[in-house]
């Protein structure tokens, strides 16, 4: 199923304002990058929201300062328990960090009281958690998957890179994509897969869609939004926000329009 969210930019200066939002945005979260490294304490005592806790995952290289803006809406009226998780810069393969989730999401189920979690994964989170739900059993755990520009196919961007193994097992022809391209019968969790036409980093940009017969998918199109911007942007957040909310699919701006109700 794909939706869109238009932006109010004609398409011929949407790649301008892009590469614009994306300067700023990484300027601001150069600037916030220091107050993220570290793992955060989960509260010991956490109570139970409304709605299923929350559970971020940051993209490569990159920290849970990432959503410093995306985890204030979230939890905004405390209707539901926001948590990120920082998994080591050091990983090598995606395959353990899933595995090392699978214990954080026990965790937060444990100390919530709650059944089942949300994941929200930008980039290469995005690839963690969906290796977790499809391939360790986490759909038991996991009510809806939220991916923010993940290579789901793999993205052939950056090939001097080969050189990490984590970049490598996001190749197309990687062990990793051909474990996620397996059959998946009965999965029981819900994906989200926001995806831009003006991702940088997804090679090709429709990568970053879910397309796989046995999971419960919706790719939702943003446009004049980059890699970076997109956990961020005001518009992409109140989507996410809708997804977490309720079954029902994912609603748009109406056309012409750069905002959200």
């Amino acid at each position: 199923m794909g939706l869109s969210i238009p932006m109010s930019v004609p398409r011929s200066g949407a790649a301008l304002r892009a590469g614009i939002l994306e300067a700023i945005v990484l300027g601001g979260h150069l600037l916030l990058y220091p107050t993220g490294a570290r793992q955060e304490n989960p509260a010991a005592a956490a109570a139970a929201g409304e709605r299923a806790p929350v559970l971020l995952l940051h993209g490569f290289t990159d920290n849970r300062s990432v959503f410093v803006l995306l985890r204030r809406a979230l939890g905004a009226g405390g209707r539901r328990q926001v948590e990120a998780y920082n998994y080591s810069p050091f990983t090598l393969d995606l395959r353990v960090t899933a595995r090392h989730l699978a214990r954080r999401v026990e965790e937060l189920c444990e100390r919530t009281g709650q059944e089942r979690v949300d994941l929200v994964g930008h980039s290469l989170g995005g690839l963690v958690g969906r290796y977790y739900v499809q391939r360790l059993g986490g759909d038991a755990r996991v009510r809806t998957l939220v991916t923010l520009g993940t290579p789901h196919s793999g993205t052939r961007v950056a090939p001097f890179m080969d050189a990490h193994p984590l970049v490598r097992q996001m190749r197309p022809d990687s062990e990793v994509m051909a474990e996620l391209r397996a059959p998946a019968p009965g999965c029981r969790t819900r994906c989200v897969a926001f995806w831009s036409e003006f991702d940088e980093l997804m090679a090709p940009t429709e990568t970053a869609r879910i397309e796989h017969p046995d999971l419960i998918t919706e790719n939702v199109q943003v446009t004049g939004i980059g890699h970076l911007a997109l956990p961020a942007h005001p518009t992409v957040i109140a989507a996410v926000r809708r997804a977490l909310d309720g079954p029902g699919p994912v609603a748009v701006a109406r056309p012409g329009t750069a905002s959200v109700a």
